[in-house]
């Protein structure tokens, strides 16, 4: 089975590309998802969360304060290393526990830090979904109702476009004026035939 990552900056549009793959019967493992999840109910990365952040990472129903952890972690380098050294190791377990039950000739790990977090290096391919930085932003803060400056500053915790676009063997272009479905079709086909 092929590992296809496909990553992009906050706002690219990844969630929708892969909607478009699945309708195509490519399953996708949601990185950041399940990340979000294993924060929720995994027992040792709730304890170590507890332990770096105190219990406040948690809201009264149990579920990690997202709001609380962004703005810490955003505007920390080393509480942003320490967070991805908790959750990122749990995340590659459910990565390969996952890719153990998959039967398609390839399959999509999506994660917005594909390359920030070292999991790029298990990929046989990369598709890398660039669009322009002011769309991102309006994408986001509309969808988060967040400001610009707050978007601003988690595009600065991440690779840029470019940076991406250089370890890529596929790019979908994202922006309003392009078409993605055409763009999708052509790599599908492409993994599919090449792999």
């Amino acid at each position: 089975m092929i590992k296809i990552g496909i990553t992009g900056g906050i706002g690219s549009g990844k969630s929708t590309v892969c909607k478009v793959f699945k309708v195509l019967d490519v399953p996708v493992f949601e990185a950041d998802l399940v990340a979000r999840q294993l924060m929720n109910s995994d027992a040792k990365v709730r304890i170590q969360l507890i332990e770096l952040f105190g219990s406040s990472v948690y809201l009264p129903d149990q579920t990690v304060d997202r709001k609380f952890l962004s703005e810490i972690v955003f505007n920390n380098p080393t509480f942003l290393a320490n967070l991805n050294s908790i959750v990122h190791p749990a995340v590659l377990n459910a990565f390969e526990d996952w890719c153990e039950n998959q039967q398609s000739p390839y399959i999509l790990h999506e994660a917005a830090i594909l390359f920030e977090s070292g999991f790029y290096k298990l990929m046989d391919k990369i598709i890398v979904v660039a669009t322009n930085e002011q769309e991102r932003i309006q994408r986001v803060m509309k969808r988060d109702k967040t400001s610009e400056e707050l978007v601003r500053q988690r595009i600065r915790n991440q690779w840029t476009d470019e940076q991406r676009i250089k370890l890529a063997d596929f790019v979908i272009n994202n922006n309003d004026n392009e078409l993605i479905i055409p763009q999708i079709l052509n790599i599908d086909k492409k993994i599919r035939v090449h792999g």
